[in-house]
């Protein structure tokens, strides 16, 4: 599991959560609106530009609708508004892991976001290719339409970064080099995903992106990534995860902690405008 992303499969090892109310209504509102127009589950899915079966999915509560899908199915069903409004209210993200969900529904509210990442390319700042890469990296190799939903779970949290949110929200991230010095998918996905962390640093305001040398001789992020957030109220939370599991920490001690180890890695990584040159001349050499 990265970045909240389930990479195993079963509910029993964290892959793609169970169903909710709010989606078996979600679809089934869909479901009617499709039957009162007299369309088959084919001829709507032809309609929308997705099969039968991810139709069907949608339908039953198994599938979180992406936006696409939502806007599509405005379009083909009367743009009455009513599917736009209950995308709205929707309690599941597709892909996302059981323990990641009180996480990334926090994130949705909060001012301020810091992540250190040491292993991939954050998921708020990750394009679809490298997103596709990295779930078929790790094994079990997820079939179509997990992968589908696995990708599209990571590009929709990207909404989180506009600075149109409310409340706003400010970001920090720290990446290290090494991260993209493996070229996770090849050169060509590498040169697309640093092009995103320069897109994201230079045109976000809201957005700083640093990023950690290969040498350091002294680093404060040797115990492994770490996230840390605070919410309207100005409470603060962090969260780590692993292999196969995630931790929501509230315990302050531990927070306090936390805020020094980031502070720390924000003084060793280099600054935004070294970030950016170094980026550029990464791409360049791609």
């Amino acid at each position: 599991m990265v970045d909240g992303v389930a990479v195993t499969g079963g509910a029993g090892s964290g892959g793609e959560p169970e169903s909710s109310d709010s989606l078996r209504t979600f679809g089934a509102v869909v479901q009617g609106l499709r039957e009162h127009a007299g369309l088959s589950r084919e001829e709507f899915g032809a309609r929308v530009r997705y099969s039968r079966h991810t139709v069907a999915s949608v339908e039953l509560g198994r599938r979180m609708p992406d936006p696409a899908f939502v806007e599509r199915a405005e379009e083909a069903l009367g743009n009455t508004g009513a599917l736009r409004r209950a995308a709205g209210h929707l309690a599941r993200q597709p892909g996302l892991a059981a323990w990641f969900r009180q996480w990334a529904r926090m994130e949705q509210v909060a001012v301020t976001l810091c992540t250190y990442e040491c292993r991939v390319v954050p998921g708020l700042l990750q394009t679809e290719a490298y997103a596709r890469a990295m779930a078929t990296s790790v094994p079990p190799i997820p079939d179509g339409e997990q992968l589908a939903e696995r990708i599209a779970a990571r590009l929709a949290r990207q909404e989180l970064l506009s600075a149109r949110r409310r409340p706003p929200c400010a970001f920090s991230f720290i990446v290290e080099q090494s991260v993209l010095e493996r070229q996770t998918g090849g050169p060509d996905v590498t040169r697309e995903v640093v092009g995103r962390l320069l897109e994201v640093g230079e045109g976000y305001g809201n957005v700083e992106v640093q990023v950690m040398p290969l040498c350091q001789p002294v680093h404060a992020g040797l115990d492994g990534p770490l996230q840390l957030l605070e919410t309207p109220e100005h409470h603060w939370f962090a969260y780590s995860e692993g292999q196969n599991n995630g931790r929501l920490i509230s315990d302050p001690k531990e927070i306090s902690v936390l805020h020094q180890r980031y502070a720390k890695l924000r003084s060793q990584a280099l600054t935004p405008e070294d970030s950016r040159r170094l980026l550029e001349r990464m791409r360049g050499a791609l």
